[in-house]
């Protein structure tokens, strides 16, 4: 079973990227994702309605009625002229891209608490993205046909498992983040930095989980994958709101039906509040963007949560503006946080020093992890992972150095499952490893002045082997004499050709 839902996988995944053909060469692969995706996500859910209604029909008969009124409390509604099917039906038409555009706002109107929001970024009719009308049909025409390809049947009573689906996304979204490049790297985190950061923060039953900065909402899948019983709550937050619709389907297509995924900026304007307050989850994790510029500085003095209170970051880089929001948005004991960073966080001075200095103080820092470099789309500088805990009892804090450890690729260095694995086994045992980790006293990041710099803690440093002078010296004096009887030889050949071998010519 496990080899067949395998091959299905593949052949669905392969289908849909190439689809993308219709696009590439016109249209930036950051640009057109959204309509792969939204694409994809209205033929599952036609395929899902196709499925409940062919049940129902088994069940009721020819009453019609009834069907009808069952299939209005499903869990996504689709209204009569809005299913992929309806729409391919329409391919042939010169208004096409109006006509997907009004199927996608019925959806939404008829799924409200849902998908309200979901569909409005994105525009099938849109000259710039998609072309003059020509163009523009014969590509929606294309997309259209390629997804009737009856491979990509995507019935739960044919795929049986739903990861399929959500898998196909996550498959997806990772192929647009490494074509689009630099631009990848604002709506996904690669898939195993998301599964290790997930496991570092261990979600277990009944935690509120939140992604601050949640992109596609890769990050907040992979932490609910952690808790078995499903028994959790999900939060997120995505200042562009093409990548937060993609972020709510990507919780779709994973069973996430719960998930709350705010449109705006979390620095500057907040919008996971309770009780005029921000909110307290269990979970906090994030890959925020690296040393954002104008991130909101000039505000932060008159904050009106208050989040600040240990400093204000620098105009130019928002790193720790996003820690600080997501320490105090961590609930006050047992609350976990994970977030990826650039290395200058660990030693930058000034205002950065004080506010380090702060939390360590705090007892809040439990873990440093450093990554290898090429990790991530849009930059080839390593990254660390920072762990903070709200309740700590212990006192150090460990380091990590796993910089050397992990898999080559072309564009992109990856971690494999075992360099994951013994990241996360050194944390759990929380011990010193000689040239990979360092549990640090307080007394100790004291005296480095709260300098995080994982060399300074971790020492990698392989010296030289000590050189064997006898030896080499008979190795050369060995090498000498071989030269010598290769020499001789030479001149012997030469003789016998009757050729002068002292270096002069016949021509003197």
């Amino acid at each position: 079973m496990a080899e067949q839902n395998g091959n299905l996988q593949k052949e669905i995944n392969n289908i849909v990227w190439r689809a993308c053909d219709t696009f590439r060469g016109t249209i930036d692969p950051s640009q057109y994702k959204d309509y792969i995706l939204v694409m994809l996500f209205v033929k599952y859910l036609s395929d899902l309605h196709r499925d409940r209604y062919d049940a129902l029909k088994e069940q009721f008969g020819d009453d019609e009625a009834m069907i009808q009124r069952r299939l209005q409390r499903e869990r996504f509604v689709v209204p009569e002229g809005c299913s992929y099917y309806d729409l391919y039906e329409k391919r042939n038409k010169d208004d096409v891209g109006e006509q997907i555009n009004k199927a996608l706002e019925a959806l939404e109107d008829a799924n409200k608490k849902k998908l309200a929001g979901v569909f409005r970024n994105i525009d099938f009719n849109n000259q710039h993205s998609l072309g003059e009308t020509k163009d523009r049909n014969r590509r929606l025409k294309n997309l259209l046909e390629d997804f009737h390809d009856e491979r990509l049947d995507l019935r739960p009573s044919r795929i049986g498992s739903a990861d399929i689906i959500g898998n196909c996304y996550l498959f997806l979204i990772s192929h647009f983040a490494s074509d689009a490049g630099k631009k990848g790297g604002e709506f996904y985190t690669p898939d195993e930095i998301a599964e290790l950061l997930a496991r570092l923060v261990k979600p277990e039953s009944g935690d509120r989980i939140c992604d601050p900065t949640c992109g596609s909402g890769g990050l907040l899948v992979k932490a609910a994958e952690q808790v078995e019983d499903g028994d959790f709550a999900v939060f997120g937050q995505e200042i562009n709101g093409g990548t937060r619709a993609l972020a709510k389907m990507n919780m779709f297509l994973h069973g996430i039906d719960n998930a709350t995924v705010e449109w705006g900026d979390t620095l500057n304007n907040p919008k996971l509040i309770e009780n005029d307050a921000l909110q307290k989850f269990n979970v906090v994790v994030a890959n925020p963007p690296f040393s954002l510029d104008k991130w909101g500085a000039d505000d932060a003095q008159n904050d009106q949560y208050a989040r600040y209170h240990r400093g204000i970051p620098p105009k130019s880089k928002a790193d720790w503006a996003f820690i600080t929001h997501m320490v105090e948005t961590a609930v006050n004991d047992g609350g976990r946080v994970g977030v990826v960073v650039p290395h200058g966080v660990l030693f930058r001075g000034s205002s950065e020093g004080k506010i380090r200095e702060a939390m360590i103080k705090e007892n809040l820092l439990d873990a440093v992890v450093g990554l290898p470099e090429k990790l991530f789309f849009g930059t080839g500088i390593p990254a660390a992972i920072l762990i903070f805990k709200t309740g700590r009892e212990r006192k150090d804090v460990l380091f990590i150095d796993a910089s050397r450890e992990f898999e080559s690729g072309t564009k992109q260095n990856r971690l494999s499952e075992a360099n994951m694995g013994k990241i996360l086994q050194t944390y759990e045992k929380y011990e010193t490893t000689e040239k990979y980790s360092y549990v640090a006293p307080f007394e100790e990041i004291k005296e480095n002045d709260f300098n995080l710099n994982i060399p300074r803690y971790v020492d990698t440093f392989e010296p030289e082997p000590e050189v064997d002078l006898a030896a080499v010296t008979q190795e050369i004096e060995e090498t000498e004499a071989a030269l010598v009887e290769v020499q001789s030889r030479i001149k012997g050949y030469l003789a016998e050709l009757g050729i002068d071998g002292t270096g002069g010519g016949d021509n003197e």
